[in-house]
Parts: structure tokens; C-alpha cells; sequence
């Protein structure tokens, strides 16, 4: 007699979707064998402190794992009362052991309170309010005017990391660090590593982003194949009508933004992939990509034929996006896509998988899309007309959709609208850190990409549209894979790994501890594991994961 998912669920006293879940983390071998598969499967490779989360995940060239601590809680016990940028020294993360112990969960209030990790030491870099010895004045994390002279706003969110090597064995560099706060910023610390593992810093920086009219919630980001950190602004503004709305509940954050300037803020300045330009001289030169779009940036990878990029959109209700460069290495023009998926014929989180399609938005150039943004230069709070908008209407995008508009700055300054005007699926939720393996991708030994969703419900989890999932375990998250054909082109994705069970009725820990909780950083080994780090409010102390994806 064939038992299928429900009737085994029916046995076991559990919802098929609880045993869904079990399944694709664990496999259906037995006890022993379940063990066994676990334990390849996901390992609990570092904790980071209470009110933390996990941050920055980037592995250099010589597998140097660096990750930060962002927002930890004021009452952990110093110095990890700290927002915290550091490494695990003296360590190869791509040589760790396929049988590697899970660190055990946090137990003791020291150990709630500190960063642990089940290999090496982890050495901390800097900390928010850090000034090296003058070098930053007002602080590291700490963003001042525009002419250099008053603080603005002292942030205790590092983000995204990207190490810019400067000598041949990739001993000495710069580390680039994000702020990801309004207005936004990035750090850059110059490094070097001491025969004994230990990093040294010997320089320090914030990187004037005036050229730019500042940044805003600089999120996660990759290093380009040509060495210049790519960095995201997370721009979590869902209708611009709102933007100079004086009544707005977080108005704030504009005015954060006029006091940076000295002026109201155009907001179709920000938004988008930011290109550090000259990343190891004397200044790094910010250059922004329009033609990439404006929406919620999570994060950009470029693919190996350095023109291929995708790119994530962080939030509820939102749009995966690709963009094909005209050249390659250079992303000032191209053209942008947006993703069309067809979920499979089951609700099932675990197993139903999306095939994608790809819908042209528009070509430009960056320069093409700059004289777009600039015709909304001047407007104010005292042009706001409840129930109107000073900026493009939804009109004007539905106009560009049915081919009628005068030209295509509906689909790179309103992009997410522009997508689903087009047709393109515009549901998903939570979608964090997108990433690859570049030399692996390249050689064809690890031809995935995978893509972080912090959580499958609300948009993702309703009875409407193209995605309609089973949310029951939606606050956990998934991670889909991805397969990338010749020219890295993809079709397809599938769920890799869910999270969950997710228990409402559990006091501290929601989602199990065994498994992924509302994953956000991804990065990829040589040997195709993935790191998966957290942004969770359901487990106690967030945690950082190896997936190995061959052992499911």
C-alpha cells in the first residue's frame, strides 16, 4: 500500500505541512539515518548577541569569514552592547569540515550576550562610535552633513561587507561596511592580517556620499567581478506620493535627509545600486546606477559574463528584477527586467517550485535617467496636496505600460509599479540577499544561485495572484535555488530549505533551533554549501548557518 504525505502526516499525529517541512530539511531515512542527514545538512556555525542580527557575510579569496552584529540589545554586558564589524581569524571557511559539530544554542546569559562560533576565534574589527585614533572624528557609523561639520545620524546597523584585497596573497586591503540608516553611509577600515591570524586596522575612513545627494539604508551588497563594492539602498518607500507629505508617519527620516543636504530631498535620488568607484585610493568615488531602478534594493550580483545582474527587492508585495548590461564591466546602461513566475499545482512551501519569465521593462543609460530625476529637483513639503502627488502619478504609469508615455522613466523611477503594470509578478515578501559563487559559477562546478525569503506570508501566503503558499510556517522563511544555464540566464526556482515548525505558543524561540529562521545574508561556498545568516525576531539569539545542499 502506497502512503502518501497526508497519511504518514495522519500517523505521526502532525499538519502534512509540519511533515513537509521535516522532510525537506531531514530526508525520510530513520532515526539514525535522519540524524546523520541533519547534522550534513544544516550546521549552526556562529550565535551572535541578543537584539542582534547577522550581517555582512563575506568570504575572501583566502576564506576569511567576516560578519557583523548589527543593533545588538544596550543590556548585553560589553563590549557586545555594541553594534560590532568583525572576522573569524585564522580560519578557511571553505575547508570546513562536512562533519562539523553544530554549535550548541545559547544557554547561559554570557553566552545570550556574546558572539560564539563552532570554529576559530571571532575578532572584532570595530564598533559603532569607534574613531581610531582621530581618524573618524565624529565616529564610525556616524553620518555628518554634507559640508562636513554637524552629526546627523549615529548608526548602529553595519550591513554588508566587502573586502578589497591590495596585495597578491589577499593579506592586506580594505574592508567596506555599510550603515543602513537615513540618511546611509559606508566605512571603509584598511586591514592587514599578522602571520598569526590576528587582524590589524590601520586606517579608517567614512566615505563621503556628497557627489550623490547621500545614500539611504545602505542594506546588504557583493563585490563586483572588477573589484568595487556594490552597495544597496534599501529604499522602504512604497508610494512616493507620501515622500513630501509633511503628516507622514516617518517624515523624519526626510528631514534626516534635508539636514545631510541642506535642502528637501528629490526623491527619485534614491533607491538604487551604488557603485564604489576607486575603492582603494585616496577617495572612493560613489556612482550611482539608475538605469538598474528604484525600489527596495536588497542586493545585486553580477554574473560571470559581468553584464547579467540580479537584483532583489526587499519588503511585502515585491518584484525579483534582472539587468543586462550593454557592455560588460560597465553597469551605466543596459536594460531592466522583471520577473513573471508560475507557481506549481501545490501550496506546499517545501515543494512547490516557480517557473520564471522574464518581462522587458526598458533600456536607458544612466545619464538618460539623471535628466529624468532632475526635473523633480525643488519640490518640497509646501507642494504637497493631500490626495495628489507632486512626483509620477499612477496614471502617468499606467500610460507608459499600455505604450502611450513620452518616454520610460516610469519603469527605472517607479520600477515595482512600472513591473506590475507590465504583467510581472509583484508578491513576494521579505525577499533578502541573492548571491553566487562567482569563480564556481564560472567554471560550471557550482552553477546555482540562491535567494533568501525572509518570510512566505501575507503576499506570498494568501489565496491571490501568481504565489499562493501555505503560510503556516510563513514567518520562518525558505531559500530557493536557482540553476544558471550557459549564459546565466534563470527559469527556475525551487525551494532549497524552509524553515520552521513555527510554534505561536513558544516562549522565546518561535521557529524550531534546529533550522533556518527568517534567513536575510547568503553567501556560497567553493564547494556549493551556503551560508545562510539570520534577521529574525523569532529565535532568541540570531543565528548563522552551513547548508549543504547535497546532502538533502
Amino acid at each position: 500500500m502506497k502512503l502518501e504525505l497526508k497519511d504518514l502526516a495522519k500517523l505521526a499525529g502532525v499538519s502534512a505541512l509540519a511533515l513537509s517541512v521535516s522532510v525537506a530539511l531531514h530526508g525520510c531515512g530513520g532515526d539514525d539515518d535522519d540524524d546523520s542527514a541533519k547534522a550534513k545538512e544544516l550546521t549552526r556555525l556562529a550565535t551572535v548577541p541578543a537584539g542582534a542580527e547577522v550581517t555582512g557575510m563575506f568570504v575572501s579569496e583566502n576564506g576569511d569569514l567576516f560578519f557583523n552584529a548589527q543593533h545588538p540589545a544596550d543590556s548585553n554586558a560589553a563590549p557586545y552592547n555594541k553594534a560590532t564589524v568583525g572576522v573569524i581569524k585564522d580560519v578557511d571557511i571553505n575547508t570546513l569540515p562536512k562533519d562539523l559539530a553544530d554549535l550548541p544554542v545559547p544557554a547561559t546569559d554570557a553566552e545570550k550576550q556574546s558572539i560564539m562560533t563552532a570554529v576559530g576565534e571571532y575578532q572584532i574589527l570595530g564598533q559603532e562610535g569607534d574613531t581610531f585614533a582621530g581618524a573618524v572624528p565624529f565616529g564610525l557609523g556616524t553620518m555628518v552633513s554634507r559640508d562636513g561639520t554637524t552629526e546627523v545620524k549615529s548608526s548602529n546597523d553595519p550591513d554588508f561587507n566587502a573586502f578589497v584585497a591590495t596585495n597578491d596573497d589577499a593579506t592586506e586591503g580594505f574592508l567596506f561596511t555599510n550603515w543602513e540608516d537615513r540618511p546611509g553611509g559606508m566605512s571603509r577600515l584598511q586591514v592587514s592580517k599578522g602571520e598569526d591570524g590576528t587582524w590589524a586596522v590601520t586606517d579608517a575612513m567614512m566615505l563621503d556620499f556628497g557627489n550623490v545627494e547621500g545614500t539611504w539604508v545602505n542594506c546588504f551588497g557583493t563585490l563586483s567581478p572588477w573589484n568595487t563594492p556594490l552597495t544597496s539602498e534599501e529604499l522602504y518607500f512604497d508610494d512616493t506620493a507620501d515622500w513630501n507629505n509633511p503628516n507622514y508617519k516617518y517624515h523624519g527620516d526626510q528631514e534626516n535627509l534635508e539636514a545631510y543636504l541642506g535642502k528637501y530631498p528629490n526623491p527619485y535620488d534614491y533607491g538604487y545600486i551604488v557603485e564604489i568607484t576607486n575603492p582603494t585610493g585616496a577617495k572612493p568615488v560613489p556612482v550611482k546606477h539608475y538605469v538598474m531602478g528604484r525600489f527596495s534594493h536588497e542586493n545585486s550580483v553580477v554574473m560571470p559574463d559581468n553584464k547579467t545582474v540580479y537584483l532583489s527587492d526587499d519588503g511585502t508585495g515585491t518584484v525579483f528584477y534582472k539587468f543586462v548590461a550593454d557592455q560588460a564591466g560597465d553597469l551605466s546602461a543596459g536594460t531592466l527586467y522583471a520577473a513573471k513566475v508560475t507557481q506549481d499545482a501545490t501550496n506546499d512551501p517545501a515543494q512547490a517550485g516557480f517557473d520564471i519569465q522574464w518581462v522587458e521593462l526598458a533600456s536607458a543609460t544612466d545619464s538618460q535617467v539623471q535628466s529624468w530625476i532632475d526635473e523633480y529637483d525643488g519640490i518640497d513639503t509646501s507642494d504637497y496636496v493631500e490626495g495628489q502627488t507632486s512626483y509620477i502619478s499612477d496614471a502617468e504609469i499606467a500610460a507608459w505600460a499600455a505604450g502611450t508615455a513620452a518616454d520610460d522613466r516610469a519603469a527605472f523611477l517607479e520600477s515595482r509599479k512600472a513591473a506590475a503594470a507590465k504583467g510581472a509578478t509583484a508578491e513576494f515578501r521579505k525577499m533578502e540577499g541573492v548571491n553566487i559563487n562567482y569563480a564556481k559559477a564560472a567554471d560550471g562546478s557550482v552553477p546555482y544561485m540562491y535567494m533568501a525569503m525572509a518570510n512566505f506570508n501575507k503576499t506570498m501566503g494568501d489565496t491571490e495572484g501568481d504565489i499562493q503558499l501555505d503560510a503556516t510556517h510563513g514567518d520562518c522563511g525558505v531559500v530557493y535555488q536557482m540553476k544558471l544555464d550557459e549564459n546565466y540566464n534563470v527559469s527556475r526556482m525551487e525551494p532549497a530549505i524552509v524553515g520552521g515548525p513555527y510554534d505561536p505558543n513558544a516562549e522565546a524561540n518561535n521557529c524550531s533551533v534546529d533550522n533556518i529562521s527568517e534567513p536575510d545574508n547568503i553567501a556560497v561556498l567553493d564547494d556549493g554549501r551556503v551560508l545562510i545568516g539570520e534577521d529574525t525576531g523569532e529565535h532568541e539569539n540570531n543565528m548563522l548557518w552551513v547548508f549543504d545542499p547535497e546532502a538533502k
